[in-house]
């Protein structure tokens, strides 16, 4: 799964059509018919990215409707919020509104929401569903929990680094020389690997909204330091 994400190519298409891309390569590559991703605005609503069928769209409408569900949970603890039968009310005893709808409105059976977050940065979450009962196997979930993972680097990328080209994680690959020596720099500051530190320094952009080239700029005139950032946290 992971390494299906890893092949989508860099585009300045916009967050919409990576959400898309991502939730399209999450069928492909899981045991699920329909997934959804839902992002958190400025003002800690959710707004829906992209949604791969009408079921998927109506999980997230029934969600922000009602304010709860495994989408809210997930997006509210930063946890995988796992439900293998949404028509076992012990499962789902603290949505009870939100899964009698599932039930009348849907075939949905199974539900996955799992958060999309870096460190501290929460962006959203990635829903997915079966139309059977049932857990993901093992491997299934290792993989989602790590498509999850590595979607949300995407979507940081996407934000603040629209211009980016070639590879989504390898430091490598950035052609900016201030970002490059950024990179290096949060490296030292706080013994992390390359992927890490350049990570960290999205994760910076998207909280504080400006483009990654901006933040590195900072970082190189030591404007900012991830090492007292480290130490207020």
């Amino acid at each position: 799964m992971t390494r299906i994400l890893l092949g989508v190519a860099r585009d300045s298409s916009g967050d919409r059509a990576l959400a898309g891309t991502i939730c399209r390569a999450c069928i492909a590559g899981l045991d699920v018919d329909g997934a959804s991703i839902s992002v958190l605005t400025a003002t800690d609503a959710r707004e829906t990215l992209s949604a791969t069928d009408p079921t998927a769209d109506m999980l997230e409408e029934l969600q922000f409707t009602l304010n709860e569900g495994p989408c809210v949970e997930a997006a509210r603890t930063g946890h995988p919020v796992l439900v293998p039968d949404v028509q076992d009310t012990t499962a789902t005893a603290r949505w009870p509104v939100f899964a009698e709808a599932v039930g009348e409105r849907t075939a949905v059976r199974a539900l996955f929401a799992l958060p999309l977050q870096w460190g501290a940065i929460n962006l959203g979450v990635l829903d997915l569903y079966r139309r059977r009962p049932g857990n993901l196997a093992d491997e299934q979930r290792r993989d989602a929990i790590s498509a999850a993972d590595l979607a949300a680097l995407m979507l940081l990328a996407q934000r603040t680094d629209p211009g980016g080209e070639d590879g989504w994680l390898d430091s490598t690959t950035v052609s900016r020389a201030e970002v490059h020596q950024a990179t290096g720099m949060v490296l030292v500051q706080l013994g992390v690997s390359a992927p890490e530190a350049l990570a960290r320094l999205r994760a910076y952009a998207f909280a504080h909204g400006r483009l990654l080239i901006d933040v590195a700029r900072d970082v190189v005139a030591r404007r900012i330091s991830f090492v007292e950032d480290a130490e207020e946290r």
